[in-house]
């Protein structure tokens, strides 16, 4: 009879042990107030589901986490599931071996049956899925309707037609454009506008790929076309001090005509003004190139010292589905990885038609370039905007980073 009681008490202890040792830590760069509350209502429904794993949740400013993002990577133990980006930044973390291939998360179901083909490229190393894309959005050129209404504006489509705009904002004792550099990756998009505009995407993927010299002329010449609204004075002054969300405040309060952003710009903005907001695709420069758009894809990954895998998987799973990527893109507005899940609202159909009618899409600098490459060219581009005088030496410099990365 003791020997039943202890084999008992024994299974039991197990069977306890065996509970408390399902675990999940999840780490994710959802700061901003809203993503941060649909993050936590999407943590609830996946602990309703799943009552027996202990989730423990860490959120993040998203600069704090592209720092700790390497430390958590790098140490004996991290967490389980981190929020990041798809292309070539979570590529830079696969080849380096500190994130784990998750094709099992997909072994019932191809990954292609949850997300677009073209997707798969931008989520996969060496053939293998280490990526789960859970939404995306575009960037373009926001406005206050009201705005452009009260001073005769129409949204402009060619680079004389924004010109023309950015005069008629100055004149009226506004600064035509709003843009926070305190964080460098702001600037990262009029790099990649003004290249697709003038030079073609094709080409100026040799640039990403690090096969082009940062002093080819073709660079140079995109780079004058930036110049032309530096040295107009159409960027706001202070823009080195502020943070994108900070330079948003002057839209808000009408100091400032446009701002060139993500489409969660939304995230940050009045509710109040949120009817009110617009916007337009980056104007033509070339007529005669292809029309390409940015279309950064965020997502999920597994790190290789990962303590919980099955849970992270559960988690990865979860989170592909089109059930919480509907309710993911409905409170936030973005599109949705999961195909099966429609444009949420007006404004985001809007964005979509506007990536639908385009020849194609990038990602964005920073995520398609080495890491370390970026960080130098996102340096000279604010040094630019602050001394544009000194565009030869700032691309001579990036330059020998290049040669330095690539060569």
């Amino acid at each position: 009879m003791k020997l039943k009681t202890f084999l008992i008490v024994c299974l039991m202890l197990v069977v306890a042990f065996s509970f408390a040792a399902q675990k999940l830590v999840i780490n994710s760069n959802a700061g901003d107030p809203e993503p941060k509350r649909v993050t936590n209502m999407i943590l609830e429904m996946f602990q309703a589901e799943y009552p027996d794993i202990e989730v423990e949740l860490n959120i993040f400013s998203h600069e704090d986490f592209k720092t700790l993002l390497r430390t958590w990577l790098g140490a004996n133990e991290g967490p389980d599931v981190v929020s990041w980006f798809a292309g070539e930044r979570m590529r830079y973390f696969a080849e380096k071996g500190l994130i784990e291939p998750i094709n099992d998360v997909f072994a019932q179901n191809s990954f292609d049956s949850y997300f677009p083909k073209a997707f798969q490229s931008a989520c996969s190393y060496n053939g293998d899925i280490y990526f789960v894309p859970e939404s995306w959005y575009w960037w373009a050129v926001y406005y206050k309707k009201s705005v452009f209404a009260d001073l005769g504006i129409t949204p402009p489509t060619t680079w004389e037609e924004f010109l023309a705009v950015c005069e008629t904002l100055q004149e009226n004792g506004m600064d035509p454009l709003t843009i926070g550099t305190k964080y460098l990756w702001t600037s990262a998009a009029w790099f990649d506008y003004f290249n697709m505009r003038v030079n073609g995407l094709n080409w100026y993927l040799g640039v990403l790929d690090g096969k082009v010299p940062y002093t080819d002329p073709k660079l140079v010449d995109a780079m004058e076309y930036w110049a032309v609204l530096v040295e107009n004075e159409y960027f706001i002054p202070d823009h080195s001090s502020l943070s994108w969300q900070e330079a948003l405040n002057r839209l808000i309060v009408d100091d400032a005509g446009m701002y060139l952003m993500g489409q969660f710009i939304k995230d940050s903005t009045p509710e109040a003004m949120r009817d009110d907001l617009d916007f337009f695709r980056f104007p033509i420069i070339n007529p005669d190139l292809k029309v390409y758009e940015e279309t950064p894809i965020d997502g999920w990954m597994m790190p290789k010292n990962a303590v919980n895998k099955e849970s992270a998987k559960l988690w990865l799973e979860f989170i592909a589905s089109a059930k919480i990527q509907g309710i993911i893109s409905k409170e936030l507005g973005r599109l949705a990885a999961n195909k099966d899940v429609p444009a949420p609202d007006a404004h985001a159909q809007k964005g979509l038609d506007m990536i639908m009618a385009s020849d194609g899409v990038m990602g964005f600098y920073d995520r398609d370039t080495n890491p370390e490459l970026a960080n130098k060219g996102m340096n000279g581009f604010v040094q630019f905007m602050m001394f544009p005088e000194m565009l030869e030496d700032i691309m001579k410099e990036i330059e020998q980073e290049r040669v330095r990365i690539f060569e």
